[in-house]
C-alpha cells in the first residue's frame, strides 16, 4: 500500500503495509540511519522521533498512523546541528558510546518546544524512558537546561529552532 509521508520537510511516497513500524520505513526505506533500533517494544527511546511535533516510539509507531503528520528525525532536527539542543549536548560532552543519543535529543527538543524553561522534574518525567547504558543521566539534564538557556539567549544561526521545532 502506498503511504505519502512528510519526513524532514520532504514529501516521499512509500510502497509498504500499514503496520510496518515508521522505525523501518525510515532505516530501510528511506535510508536515514539516525533513528537508532533499541529494543523494538518502545521501552528504551532509541527510536524517537517526532510525530507532528510530539516524541514518539518510531518502533512501536505503524506507517499508517504516520501518514498524516509531518515526522522530524534526528537527521531534519538541524541542517547543520545548531539546534540548541545539539549544541548542548556538543557544549556538555554528554555523550559516551552515544548510541542512544539521537533519541535523547529528539525527546529533549520536543521537552522545549513545549516547555522552553522546564525543571529538573519537568526533565526527569520528559526523559523517562529514554535509557542510556552509559549513565549520562546527569549530562543529559544539565544539557536539556543548557539548551534552554542557548535557545532563550538566541543562537546567531538558528535562533527561532525551538519555536518552531513543537509546531511542524
Amino acid at each position: 500500500m502506498a503511504f505519502k509521508l512528510t519526513v524532514n520537510g520532504r514529501p516521499y511516497t512509500v510502497d509498504v503495509a500499514p503496520d510496518m513500524p515508521l522505525q523501518w520505513v525510515l532505516r530501510d526505506v528511506l535510508n536515514m540511519k539516525g533513528t537508532k533500533y533499541g529494543c523494538g517494544i518502545g521501552q528504551c527511546g532509541a527510536c524517537t522521533v517526532h510525530l507532528g511535533g510530539k516524541a514518539v516510539r518510531s518502533c512501536l509507531t505503524p506507517v499508517s498512523a504516520a501518514a498524516n503528520a509531518p515526522i522530524t528525525t534526528i537527521e531534519g532536527l538541524s541542517a547543520d546541528g545548531t539546534h540548541p539542543v545539539q549544541v548542548a549536548w556538543q557544549e556538555l560532552d554528554v555523550p559516551q558510546c552515544g548510541y542512544c543519543q539521537a533519541g535523547q535529543i529528539m525527546t529533549a527538543s520536543a521537552l522545549l518546544a513545549k516547555t522552553p524553561q522546564p525543571t529538573d522534574k519537568d526533565i526527569d518525567e520528559a526523559m523517562n524512558g529514554n535509557f542510556c547504558r552509559c549513565g549520562t543521566y546527569t549530562r543529559i539534564r544539565k544539557a536539556v537546561h543548557r539548551a534552554a538557556a542557548l535557545a532563550t539567549s538566541g543562537l546567531p544561526s538558528n535562533q527561532s529552532a525551538l519555536n518552531t521545532a513543537g509546531r511542524e
